[in-house]
């Protein structure tokens, strides 16, 4: 999402963590968790993270702004851009998701989604679709696309159709200000616009099962040149997850405990 839209919903969002924390409930409210952080990479400061994925060893970003937006290949240890390929001036690039060997890259406004090889980055044409493009996975079988509001929506893999959506909820009130996703281990992860905790889905029953506390990963310094957090990547060999932000110097290879 672009910091543009932040004005319009800052008010709605200021009182997010108050307005939708957990109760105590007898179905199981949302687990505590917080970040454990085994190693610091660089990041690329001028990039404006919107997605972030792991396939094969290396980390996939989609950057966004309107005649600055691109698709990445970094390298985990160092944060380096190995790779880039800009998409055109007039979009504003969204969440990236990989299904097999073809990577698709959302825009904001522009309603398509562009498909890459994830081999050598040549383009391979577009998916179209309707509303707003934030934040997207894939997790084996079907996209879960977001767009800002508390619903995920589901999507075929083949023809990016709409094949159904998920209301996400915790205890009971709606999520709102879903953006960056991550299929993870049977779950859906999203950042929360604006926040600096992540949740994790049940893609099933779109409840959240956990909130995942991303404070403190930059220093004050460092924060206050900073964009919001932004970007969750999982490497499934490792177990571990990486964490970014729009503008972030840094990069955190890290569990959630």
């Amino acid at each position: 999402m672009g910091s543009s839209r932040g004005a319009a919903l800052a008010g709605a969002f200021l009182c997010l963590a108050a307005c939708i924390a957990p109760v105590a409930r007898a179905d199981d409210p949302p687990s505590r968790l917080s970040v454990k952080v085994y190693r610091v990479l660089a990041h690329d400061p001028e990039a404006f993270t919107q997605g972030l994925l792991w396939f094969d060893g290396k980390l996939f970003e989609s950057t966004g702004r309107r005649g600055r937006s691109e698709l990445r290949q970094l390298d985990p240890a160092s944060g380096r851009v190995e790779r880039r390929v800009p998409i055109s001036r007039m979009h504003f690039g969204e969440g990236l998701a990989l299904a097999g060997d073809r990577l698709v890259m959302l825009t904001w406004h522009a309603e398509r989604a562009y498909v890459f090889s994830v081999g050598d980055f040549s383009r391979l044409g577009f998916k179209s679709y309707r509303g707003e493009g934030w934040g997207l996975c894939h997790d084996g079988t079907r996209f879960v696309m977001s767009d800002g509001s508390s619903t995920l929506t589901l999507r075929e893999t083949g023809s990016f159709a709409v094949a159904g959506s998920i209301a996400v909820t915790a205890s009971g009130r709606p999520v709102a200000g879903l953006n960056e996703l991550e299929c993870a281990a049977g779950a859906v992860y999203a950042n929360v616009f604006g926040q600096d905790f992540l949740v994790r889905i049940d893609p099933v029953t779109g409840q959240v099962t956990a909130w995942i506390d991303a404070s403190g990963l930059l220093d004050a310094d460092e924060a206050a040149d900073a964009d919001v957090l932004n970007g969750i990547a999982f490497d499934p060999e490792a177990e571990r997850f990486y964490l970014t932000g729009k503008l972030w110097p840094r990069m955190f290879e890290v569990t959630f405990e």
